[in-house]
C-alpha cells in the first residue's frame, strides 16, 4: 500500500495516534469496532494507542476497549502488548523513565499473561 504524503509523514515520524474505538462508534464516526480503522493503522505500523476518550460518557474502561478489540476485531494479546508499548513510548515523561516502565512493568506483565 502506498501512503499519501500526510500519512507517510505521520507514520515515518512515529507520531502517536490516540484511538478511542467505543467513543468513535458512539459518535457515529465508525460503524463498528470490527470496522474501526485502528486495525488497519496497526497493520500499517502506525504508532497507534488504545484509549477510552471520556470513560464516563462512553461508559467504558481500558479493559473494555481492549476486550472489544479482541472480541470484535480479532486482536491478539501480542496486538494489545504492541499498542501498550506504543502508549508508553509516547508518554509525556523522560525517555529513561519510559524505557524503564516498558522493560520493568509492561513487558514482564504481558510475558506473565502468556505463561498462564
Amino acid at each position: 500500500m502506498v501512503l499519501g504524503g500526510l500519512a507517510a509523514y505521520v507514520r515515518d515520524r512515529r507520531i502517536p495516534l490516540e484511538m478511542c474505538p467505543s467513543s468513535n462508534v458512539q459518535t457515529g464516526a465508525v460503524e463498528s469496532i470490527a470496522l474501526h480503522p485502528i486495525s488497519l493503522l496497526k497493520r500499517l505500523k502506525f504508532r497507534v494507542t488504545v484509549n477510552t476518550d471520556n470513560r464516563l460518557m462512553s461508559g467504558t474502561s481500558m479493559t473494555r476497549e481492549m476486550s472489544l478489540l479482541v472480541n470484535d476485531a480479532g486482536w491478539t494479546l501480542e496486538d494489545l502488548r504492541w499498542v501498550t508499548i506504543n502508549a508508553m513510548k509516547s508518554a509525556f515523561i523522560p525517555f529513561d523513565e519510559r524505557l524503564a516502565i516498558i522493560d520493568e512493568v509492561v513487558k514482564p506483565g504481558y510475558a506473565a499473561l502468556v505463561q498462564t
